[in-house]
């Protein structure tokens, strides 16, 4: 503890307030950048995590291997690797050079393409196991009944079993998203000014590096707070729309605590 003294250290409890509290526009930006990447990519990787899961349903022998050897690849190897091979890989390779993008009166710079290329790509192997398992987790029957009133299976599936796989996606869904905001912060590997890299830059020049990396931590906490209570209000409109009732918190036999599902029709 002497030595700790001796070295000056100590925590600036101004600058923690302050930053926390009255964040600078460039703070801010990397923040607003964190929500953008984590959204835009976890829709693509949703979309794109339906057409795995399907193919991965495939009667085609050749299609299901392709998307079992993609989830096999995108989960089995690691995030900040993807994203460096990507980004300095394709490029050192003479493949693909992301460079800024211009639309209309917006300009999306190339390090952020990549990354949300990288999210998406990652993210989609998750997805398309999750929604493949919701699609399995629907009777069989639903699917074999719509056909027989007409239904095509493309229809079908549309139409009777994915609105039903919905309520068995979203809670995975609304933890991957979550890891999804966190995940961002390996975007500052190439470039992208999310809240992380914006931080290391403000403790680089400030150096209050543990109080700019916990307002860091506390606005990470923050973002995947606001998510938690939205999924929560999601599953329970969702759970209302089919007719499942969510009680209250409860002791069990044991005295631990547990959230209990219990059907509408069958009561408590």
């Amino acid at each position: 503890m002497a030595m700790i003294a001796t070295v000056g250290l100590h925590f600036d409890s101004h600058f923690f307030w302050t930053s926390l509290l009255h964040p600078s526009s460039a703070f801010l930006q990397g923040l607003w950048a964190t929500v953008y990447l984590s959204v835009v990519a976890q829709f693509l990787a949703t979309v794109l995590g339906l057409v795995i899961a399907l193919a991965r349903r495939s009667k085609l022998s050749p299609v299901r291997a392709l998307a079992w050897g993609y989830t096999w690849i995108m989960r089995g190897t690691p995030l900040l690797v993807q994203l460096a091979l990507v980004y300095f890989g394709l490029a050192a390779a003479g493949i693909y050079r992301f460079s800024n993008l211009t639309v209309g009166p917006v300009t999306i710079p190339g390090e952020v393409q990549a990354a949300i290329f990288t999210f998406t790509l990652n993210e989609a192997a998750y997805m398309g196991e999750i929604i493949r398992a919701a699609l399995g987790a629907v009777d069989p029957g639903q699917l074999e009944a719509a056909m027989s009133t007409g239904m095509t299976p493309a229809r079908a599936m549309q139409l009777v079993v994915v609105p039903q796989a919905v309520r068995f996606v979203i809670p995975p869904l609304g933890n991957d998203f979550n890891a999804m905001m966190k995940n961002t912060s390996l975007a500052s590997i190439i470039g992208v000014q999310e809240l992380f890299l914006v931080s290391e830059q403000v403790s680089s020049v400030t150096f209050n590096t543990f109080e700019i990396y916990l307002v860091a931590s506390l606005y990470y906490l923050a973002l995947t707070t606001v998510w938690s209570v939205i999924q929560a209000v999601i599953e329970r409109r969702i759970d209302r729309k089919w007719g499942i009732e969510r009680t209250r918190w409860r002791r069990s036999a044991s005295w631990s605590r547990r959230w209990s599902v219990i059907d509408a029709g069958l009561g408590t």
